[in-house]
Order: C-alpha cells, then sequence, then structure tokens
C-alpha cells in the first residue's frame, strides 16, 4: 500500500475520513511479525514477537505477543482512539498497565505507556512508504525499571 493508496469514506479511523482501497482505515492495520534484531545491541526486553493491529470504532486495537530475551512470553491488547487519552492495557505488558496513542500522520502513531501513573516509554511506530514494514522505536524504561532504547522491525504477514 502506498501513502496515496486510499478512497475517501465516511469512515472515521482517518482524520481525513479516508479508507485505504484494501478496506483498512490505518496503514498501521495488520498482523507484523517481528524480524529478528541483535539483541546483545539492543535494549529491548524481548527477542520477538508479533502485533495484530485493527481498526476499532474511531480508533486502533493491539494486540501483542512477545518472547523476552528470558524465554518468557507476553501477551497484552488494549483499544484505543487517536486522541491521547489513556486507556487500559490488558494482559501483560512489560511497558505498563495504560497506554495513550497519538497519530502524528498518515503513517506515523506514538503510544505513549504509564506504570502505576508515570510514564515508562515511549513508541514511535512508522510504516513503510510501501506499507510492508513497520518500524518501532522505543525509549523508557520498563516496568521494572530497566533501560528501552530499541528499534524494532515488523514485517507484514
Amino acid at each position: 500500500m502506498h501513502p496515496g493508496d486510499y478512497e475517501t469514506s465516511d469512515h472515521c479511523g482517518d482524520p481525513r475520513g479516508r479508507v485505504w482501497r484494501d478496506g483498512s482505515r490505518s496503514v498501521h492495520q495488520s498482523t507484523r511479525r517481528h524480524l529478528e534484531v541483535e539483541v546483545e545491541k539492543s535494549k529491548a526486553p524481548f527477542k520477538s514477537g508479533s502485533t495484530t493491529i485493527e481498526a476499532a470504532g474511531e480508533g486502533i486495537k493491539f494486540a501483542v505477543d512477545l518472547v523476552g530475551t528470558d524465554g518468557t512470553k507476553s501477551h497484552w491488547e488494549f483499544t484505543a482512539n487517536y486522541d491521547g487519552k489513556e486507556v487500559p492495557i490488558t494482559g501483560s505488558s512489560p511497558y505498563g498497565d495504560t497506554v495513550s496513542v497519538k497519530r502524528v500522520d498518515a503513517r506515523t502513531i506514538v503510544t505513549t505507556a504509564k506504570y502505576k501513573g508515570k510514564v515508562t516509554t515511549t513508541h514511535t511506530i512508522v510504516v513503510s512508504p510501501d506499507g510492508k514494514t513497520r518500524t518501532a522505536t522505543a525509549k523508557g524504561t520498563d516496568i521494572k525499571g530497566q533501560p528501552v532504547d530499541s528499534v524494532s522491525f515488523y514485517e507484514k504477514q
């Protein structure tokens, strides 16, 4: 999918009311598999995983499955609008118990996680112009206070 590959609709997932030709309301909407990264060079608390992102009303629903660097598996979900308001995270996120989402542009969103009211991580998520890959840059700390400073790559399934 390309940035201009959309058609007009009454849907509100895009601030301009656009819908992508495949019927999705966001280039972020898809299932993506994490591409292995050199964990030793990254301060990511995980080594592999997948994320499924779906349209949900005027927002987006994330379902995340990760395998930690120690082999621990975690799963969490959240549904949020692009309005920056905090919503609860269900499951076992290493980043927090609430999250907010803001849309920067058609291909970029920023999520901010909090744990017990304190900001832990900020994730800047960018979908490539061809729609095939997604890059997530995470900065902050996890809920255990460990530093998070990573760039992860995902490919569309």
